[in-house]
């Protein structure tokens, strides 16, 4: 499956899960909104930050949509590398795995917006 695939799977799934528990759902909202609209660091350094967590504890769809988010940002390719050499520092074996798919999912949303 594709990372633009995987994006849009998650978003149904997660429409589904705050459909059926919109109190819990409704307050991670309300606690990201907060987090990102908040504080010194820019959306896009709270974002490498989100991404550099992702990877260090392998959560795929959470790579995907901090990926994406990045882009949108205004993150470069270049600047993704360096957070995922600075993961790879920190997590070893298993984050270089996870930092390839960051990469990769880059690469698809990429060439995606052509």
């Amino acid at each position: 499956m594709s990372h633009l695939d995987e994006i849009r799977q998650t978003r149904e799934e997660l429409r589904e899960l705050y459909r059926s528990v919109p109190a819990a759902t409704g307050a991670f909202s309300a606690l990201s909104k907060a987090v990102k609209e908040n504080g010194p660091l820019s959306v896009k350094e709270k974002e490498y930050v989100a991404l550099g967590m992702a990877v260090a504890l392998r959560c795929e769809p959470c790579i995907n949509f901090h990926v994406e988010a990045l882009m949108k940002a205004g993150a470069t390719r270049e600047e993704l590398g360096d957070v995922l050499a600075m993961a790879i520092q920190m997590g070893g074996g298993p984050t270089l795995m996870y930092s390839a798919a960051a990469l990769a999912c880059w690469d698809e949303l990429a060439a995606a917006r052509g």
